[in-house]
C-alpha cells in the first residue's frame, strides 16, 4: 500500500548535534517546515532503519532520525553510558538543537524505552508518541530478553568476508527480508581493506551494559505508560518474543490513550517483517494527530 505511493527516492541529509561531550549524527528527510516526527532505533541498530518508513512519510512530515550514541557514526561512550538516562539526555539535547518544540516521537525496542521515560520527563514536548514492540518488563524479563543477551554473547567480533556476515545476519534474523539484510551490512558494519567485516557500533561497550546483573538500571516503563497524556500507539508483533499480548492489552487497559494493535507476522522487527502493515496502523494515527494540531491552530485565532 504505502510504497505504491512512493513515486521517488527522497534524498537524507546529516549533521551533528552535540549531547556533553559526544558529537550525535543525526539523519533527516523531508522540508523542515512540516510538521516532525523523530524516530528512536533499538539495542544494535542506526539511523537508517528508517528510510523505508521516511520514504513514505517525508512528502508531509520532517522525518528526524538519531544514530544513538555508540552507533552509526556517532560518538562512542564509556562502557558505564549506555543506559536510558544517558539516551533520554542525548535525545533531549538533540531536539533542542534542532528547535523542535513540538513533535511526535517513534521508538523501537531500546529506543521505544527512550520514548516513554522521555514523555514522562519532558511532557510538554511531544503531540503523539508511537512504541514499536516494547512495553514493561520487556527488557527485564522475556525470551527475547534473554535471546537479545545471547546473541550479545555471542555475536563474533570479525568476519571473515561480506558473505560470511551476510550469512551471519540471514541466520540471526530469518525473518527479515534481503533488503533489510544488505542495509544491516552497509550501516552495521565496515570492510576492511583485507575484505573482512567488522562492526561500526561499539559491540564491547553496548554488550557490557546491556549485559549488566543490575536490574536496578532497566527503568520501571509502568509509570510513563501511566501518566501518558497524548495519543500514543503500541504496536507488537504477532510472533515478538519480546513484548508479550498480555502486557500490550494491559498498557491499553490502563490508559485510555493508548490504541494498540498487533502486526501479523511480524517478530520483534516490526518495520522489517512487515512493512505494509505497520504503516497502514502508523499512517492514520499520524494523520489523525496532524488534523488534531489543525484544529487547535484554528481554535487559537
Amino acid at each position: 500500500m504505502s510504497d505504491g505511493r512512493q513515486t521517488s527516492y527522497i534524498p537524507s541529509h546529516e549533521r551533528v548535534i552535540p549531547s556533553g561531550k559526544l558529537k550525535i549524527n543525526v539523519v533527516e528527510w523531508g522540508q523542515v517546515d512540516a510538521p516532525p516526527i523523530v524516530m528512536l532505533h533499538g539495542l544494535r541498530a542506526y539511523a537508517q532503519t528508517w528510510d523505508r518508513v521516511a520514504q513514505v512519510l517525508a512528502k508531509k512530515y520532517h522525518v528526524v532520525a538519531l544514530d544513538q550514541r555508540g552507533r552509526g557514526k556517532s560518538d562512542w561512550a564509556p562502557s558505564t553510558d549506555y543506559f536510558t538516562p544517558n539516551y533520554v539526555e542525548d535525545l533531549k539535547n538533540v531536539v533542542d538543537g534542532l528547535d523542535l518544540n513540538k513533535f511526535t516521537l517513534l521508538g523501537h525496542s531500546m529506543g521505544g524505552a527512550t520514548a516513554l521515560v522521555f514523555s514522562q520527563m519532558y511532557p510538554e514536548y511531544l503531540d503523539g508518541l508511537v512504541v514499536e514492540d516494547i512495553g514493561p518488563g520487556s527488557s527485564a524479563a522475556s525470551s527475547g530478553a534473554d535471546r537479545i543477551k545471547k546473541e550479545l554473547n555471542n555475536t563474533p567480533r570479525l568476519l571473515s568476508s561480506r558473505a560470511q556476515a551476510k550469512i551471519f545476519w540471514q541466520k540471526a534474523r530469518p525473518g527479515a527480508p534481503d533488503e533489510a539484510i544488505e542495509q544491516r551490512l552497509e550501516y552495521m558494519m565496515i570492510e576492511d581493506e583485507d575484505g573482512g567485516m567488522r562492526w561500526r557500533y561499539d559491540l564491547e561497550g553496548i554488550s557490557k551494559a546491556r549485559l549488566d546483573g543490575d536490574i536496578s538500571k532497566i527503568p520501571d516503563l509502568w509509570p510513563p505508560v501511566v501518566n501518558l497524556n497524548v495519543p500514543t500507539l503500541v504496536l507488537r508483533g504477532e510472533n515478538s518474543d519480546f513484548l508479550s499480548k498480555e502486557v500490550m492489552s494491559e498498557m491499553a487497559q490502563r490508559n485510555l490513550n493508548i490504541s494498540a494493535f498487533e502486526i501479523s507476522g511480524a517478530s520483534h522487527y516490526i518495520h522489517d517483517d512487515n512493512f505494509d502493515e505497520f504503516m497502514t496502523r502508523l499512517e492514520p494515527f499520524l494523520e489523525e494527530l496532524s488534523q488534531t494540531r489543525l484544529s487547535k491552530k484554528r481554535s487559537s485565532k
